[in-house]
């Protein structure tokens, strides 16, 4: 089976989309595996593929730039040369790319399209080509959902959806893992204000719909009566953005900034400052489709509080129930965080939502796309033979 995926970019969270383990396995199981995407190919991502197998080629498709236009014609030549019987898509600018290099294109067998809906991605014309496919995978039960009750406006829906969740790769965030002496010393050196603390982790950057704005209430509730209570931001503390400096500029008046740290965005060391967190926080205004950092924390055994909604409830309700706030209030959130820290209950250790497991579905869904291509093209056959039969007899 050949399987050819196209990617806008290599740079997304590798954890949500199982690009690298994908590939791996498809390569394991001896098929072959292209991968096509913006990256250079001396990008380290793109050795790391190589290294494992895949076949891999850079095209500009760079997400709503008019320019990944001029990808057609060569996208169409690798179509032709590998003859994917899989073709698998991550976003929507591949998907029209890959709409128009499909015709005209040489190949012995259509391929079967697959689709990734990773969002709640407005279902408008630019979405119409992630929709048109034999499968498309949404990444959770909300999507799923979202996905349906738009269907009715859409022209040329998918011939199946298939529910698969994001998962973590438990060999990297194993359960109690614990980060180590070197990497605590380094961090207390380099923010010495974390010493003796509480960590309320906000594993996201300051913006319109991440929530930021419920730390304010945290603090303002629950200091008095924990006042080693700190909050990590995976944020910049000087970007220009007016809902950030708005934020600054509230933090400041109400005399809070050093409750604050703000350890930037670019960082390799997620799963220790996941790990070492007293509390992981997920307060996300709008639905969340994944939760990616959520569910990194609940395997690495950290407690999580985030809202009852969207991926959030999801992955909370069967893994750490205690971790719902039913309702969007300071006074709900604030008494679940309350709960949290006086009980330290850990989250128990749990075999759902791995990468493992995402990476075996999905292999199910290729095989039996790839299983319905040869049936079609038996059938096809068998037709085929009965007209020139039939025709043999007329003569």
């Amino acid at each position: 089976m050949k399987v050819m995926r196209l990617l806008s970019s290599l740079k997304h969270d590798e954890s949500e989309r199982g690009i690298f383990h994908l590939g791996r396995a498809l390569v394991k199981r001896g098929h072959t595996s292209i991968i096509i995407s913006s990256a250079d190919t001396e990008h380290e991502l793109v050795k790391r593929l190589k290294r494992d197998g895949n076949i891999y080629h850079q095209l500009s498709l760079e997400k709503k730039s008019w320019l990944s236009l001029r990808q057609i014609w060569p996208l169409r030549q690798l179509i032709e040369k590998y003859q994917p019987d899989i073709i698998h898509l991550h976003s929507r600018t591949p998907a029209w790319i890959l709409h128009w290099a499909l015709k005209g294109a040489k190949v012995a067998k259509k391929p079967m399209l697959v689709s990734t809906m990773y969002g709640f991605y407005p279902l408008n014309s630019y979405a119409r080509a992630l929709l048109n496919v034999d499968c498309l995978i949404t990444v959770s039960d909300s999507v799923s959902d979202y996905l349906l009750k738009g269907l009715k406006e859409v022209k040329n829906p998918p011939r199946s959806i298939v529910r698969i969740y994001r998962g973590v790769d438990t060999r990297n965030f194993p359960y109690r893992y614990n980060p180590s002496v070197y990497w605590i010393h380094r961090t207390f050196a380099e923010y010495p204000e974390l010493e003796h603390k509480k960590w309320l982790l906000f594993p996201t950057i300051i913006g319109q719909e991440y929530g930021q704005e419920w730390l304010i209430d945290i603090l303002g509730n629950l200091s008095e009566d924990f006042p080693n209570l700190h909050i990590i931001i995976m944020d910049d503390d000087s970007r220009r953005e007016v809902v950030h400096e708005e934020f600054m500029q509230r933090i400041n008046a109400l005399e809070l900034r050093d409750k604050f740290t703000f350890i930037g965005t670019k960082h390799n060391d997620m799963r220790e400052w996941l790990a070492a967190s007293n509390l992981v926080l997920g307060l996300a205004n709008q639905p969340e489709s994944i939760g990616i950092n959520v569910l990194q924390a609940i395997h690495l055994g950290t407690p999580v509080v985030g809202w009852n909604k969207a991926a959030f409830n999801e992955i909370l309700k069967p893994l750490y129930p205690q971790g719902l706030v039913k309702e969007d209030t300071a006074y709900a959130l604030c008494k679940v965080i309350r709960i949290q820290l006086e009980n330290a209950m850990r989250p128990p250790i749990t075999d759902k939502f791995t990468m493992q497991q995402m990476i075996d579905e999905t292999l199910e869904v290729y095989r039996s796309l790839s299983q319905d291509s040869q049936l079609k093209d038996a059938n096809r056959s068998v037709k085929a033979n009965k007209k020139t039969a039939l025709r043999k007899d007329k003569e």
